[in-house]
């Protein structure tokens, strides 16, 4: 019966994932288009589109390597997914506890960076010089806003003594508080690594469709774009669930999984639609000044004040 339960689980952890994720990125648009005295798509536009574009066809290509980059994406975001506690109550929890183990916050680090490689290798395949710069800007991007996010985690592993998610929540219900206020400098510099990590302006600089045509995605169109749009929304709810769970002690139900998330979410959003597009050196420079400082603040933090 255990087996049928986690399959179960995976099962309605990934429908779970898509449905919020892509609900979410309508609820950017329509928001967006109201901050702009414009009406909008409706909610339920990405949808659609996805279901569009996985009816189309398409004659390009160029390679193996463009196939796989993808699929890449969508492995890295569903496998990062199963390790992720969706919930942390009781009732339901067992069906979306996943596959946690005592080191999966340092596998996640590693996991979180496996899709974007891929579709660095995928964009590069094809040739498109649009592609190619907006892979050189993505990377460089990551390198920057990386840095301060390792430092919030390791600042969080230091302080619980814990590698492990679940093991993070507990010690949050044990204490009866929040790592956002056990921890502040790590959350701080977490929420402004997260600005980059959803790619909001300023922090557009990869895919600038004025200057690069959407940058990695040009050359990708029909079921291959649907998979893109897929993987990116089942990524940003494992990201929003992720930094949840180690600073917001998880949610005990649907609703407040929902109400946290969504809060989250809003910060990147409502921050990019006031915000114009740093160039590429500004943004890594930005990651690696404030953010970064803070972050090493918390690590501090962690060892000799906690």
């Amino acid at each position: 019966m255990n087996i049928w339960i986690t399959i179960l689980g995976f099962l309605a952890t990934v429908f779970l994932a898509f449905v919020v994720g892509v609900f979410y990125g309508g609820f950017v648009r329509k928001i967006t288009a109201r901050v702009q005295n414009r009406v909008g798509p409706p909610v339920y536009q990405n949808f659609l589109d996805i279901v569009k574009l996985y009816s189309k066809k398409t004659a390009i290509n160029h390679g193996w390597m463009q196939h796989l980059g993808p699929a890449f994406a969508i492995t890295a975001s569903v496998t990062s997914l199963m390790f992720i506690p969706i919930l942390n109550g009781t009732g339901w929890f067992p069906w979306f506890e996943n596959l946690n183990f005592k080191g999966d916050l340092i596998f996640l680090l590693y996991m979180m960076v496996f899709g974007s490689l891929g579709m660095a290798l995928g964009a590069g395949q094809t040739g498109n010089p649009n592609s190619a710069i907006g892979v050189s800007r993505g990377l460089s991007q990551m390198v920057g806003y990386e840095i301060p996010w390792v430092l919030a985690l390791v600042a969080l592993m230091l302080q619980t003594k814990t590698t492990s998610l679940t093991g993070l929540l507990d010690y949050q219900v044990s204490n009866g508080t929040w790592m956002m206020f056990e921890s502040p400098f790590a959350f701080v510099a977490a929420v402004l690594a997260m600005l980059g990590m959803f790619h909001y302006a300023p922090f557009d600089v990869p895919f600038a469709p004025a200057e690069l045509s959407s940058g990695p995605a040009s050359e990708f169109g029909g079921k291959y774009l649907a998979l893109m749009m897929s993987s990116g929304s089942i990524f940003s709810f494992v990201k929003l669930v992720l930094i949840v769970d180690v600073f917001m002690g998880g949610a005990s139900n649907l609703i407040m999984l929902v109400v946290k998330t969504f809060a989250l979410y809003m910060i990147p959003v409502l921050y990019g639609i006031v915000s114009p597009r740093y160039r590429t050196e500004q943004s890594i420079r930005y990651f690696w000044g404030w953010p970064t400082f803070i972050g090493i603040l918390g690590v501090i933090y962690a060892v000799f004040v906690r």
